[in-house]
């Protein structure tokens, strides 16, 4: 890799990455699986249902504490279910030999997090999910834990992405006003910046009885990750209507689909990430998923601001989100060089220009 700049290693970057061996993969890459300012990682052959989420620790391979922890071994090439309630751990096909100025982080992709799935992924010593180290030599794996819906996956089915940089990369609130003045990063609701750019939820629709979100069912069917546009959506969610006051109480322990009041604007430039969770907003997660690429609800890839769908959690006792409340910040990042396509420009992007929307899983209505 030659000298690069600080920031997000966009797409033909990583491209090169799999050219020079710091992406290692027996399989080669997919169409669509190098996104704009990140790579979607695909699952192995080989599960393993395990007693307990864990993390390896320093000088510890998660090979040795499979060894400890699994409860059964089982190959997921021609499919397989994973249950609600369970926890697995599943090999990746890509391993890493990364430059030791390149760390990575990793989320969900959008669409496993619009299920419910919590995703992670885990590397040998590490002390922390989700974070690769500069210079990270290894295997991934990811721990997968379905909490709504029975999910089929098979070997090659994407649940993760994975973005890498090259030093330290977030914007600063002076510059990140400064970039909302160019280029206008949000707008319809609230302007606030502060540790990014705030985004508020929208409870008020377009006025009595219309379509605010989705609560997910239980005891719903099995869905089928690598199957589009292939389940009714009222067999699996419980629409949600406004009635009266724009409020929601959010029950203990239920799964909702919600939207921003903001739509979001990430300029070629930059890439940005939702911040999954901050206690002083209210005891609850929003936005398991979290990767927001560069092009995303932008003008030139057609996207004329598009809202942030939020996956909403509530922990512990039920907690009511009120209209325009904040639920979460997006922390935005500059790229080391703007990337050659864009989040919606002919790339199969599912979610450019959206406003409340499930799960590409689920037919339109």
């Amino acid at each position: 890799m030659s000298e690069i700049a600080t920031g997000i290693l966009p797409a033909h970057i990583i491209e090169g990455m799999f050219d020079d061996g710091q992406i290692k993969s027996d399989v080669a890459p997919v169409d669509g699986q190098i996104q704009p300012a990140s790579l979607d990682l695909r699952l192995g052959s080989t599960a393993y249902r395990v007693r307990a989420s864990f993390l390896p620790g320093h000088g510890r391979k998660v090979s040795e504490k499979l060894e400890a922890l699994k409860l059964h071994t089982f190959d997921i090439s021609e499919g397989a279910v994973l249950e609600t309630g369970c926890v697995y751990i599943v090999t990746l096909q890509e391993a890493l030999a990364l430059p030791e100025f390149v760390s990575a982080t990793a989320n969900p992709k959008s669409s496993t997090g619009r299920l419910d799935v919590f995703t992670r992924v885990i590397t040998d010593d590490g002390i922390a999910f989700d974070t690769v180290p500069a210079g990270y030599t290894g295997p991934l794996y990811a721990e997968i834990s379905p909490l709504t819906f029975p999910i089929l996956v098979r070997s090659g089915s994407r649940l993760s992405q994975i973005r890498f940089r090259n030093g330290e990369s977030v914007i600063a609130d002076a510059e990140l006003r400064q970039i909302h003045a160019d280029h206008m990063l949000m707008h319809s609701g609230i302007e606030r910046i502060g540790g990014g750019v705030h985004l508020s939820i929208d409870l008020a629709g377009s006025g009595e009885g219309s379509l605010v979100g989705y609560r997910a069912k239980h005891h719903s069917g099995l869905i089928d990750v690598d199957q589009p546009a292939a389940q009714e959506p009222l067999d699996f969610w419980e629409p949600i209507y406004r009635r009266g006051a724009a409020e929601l109480i959010l029950d203990p322990n239920e799964f909702y689909i919600l939207v921003s009041q903001e739509a979001v604007h990430v300029p070629p430039q930059y890439a940005a990430e939702m911040v999954p969770f901050d206690a002083l907003v209210g005891e609850f997660r929003v936005h398991y998923a979290g990767f927001f690429d560069p092009g995303f609800g932008h003008s030139g890839a057609g996207g004329h601001g598009s809202r942030a769908v939020l996956e909403v959690r509530s922990h512990d006792v039920p907690f009511i989100v009120e209209h325009g409340q904040t639920v979460g910040r997006l922390v935005y990042e500059k790229m080391s060089e703007v990337p050659t396509r864009l989040y919606g420009q002919g790339i199969g992007s599912n979610y450019q220009g959206q406003a409340l929307k499930l799960s590409k899983h689920f037919k339109s209505a």
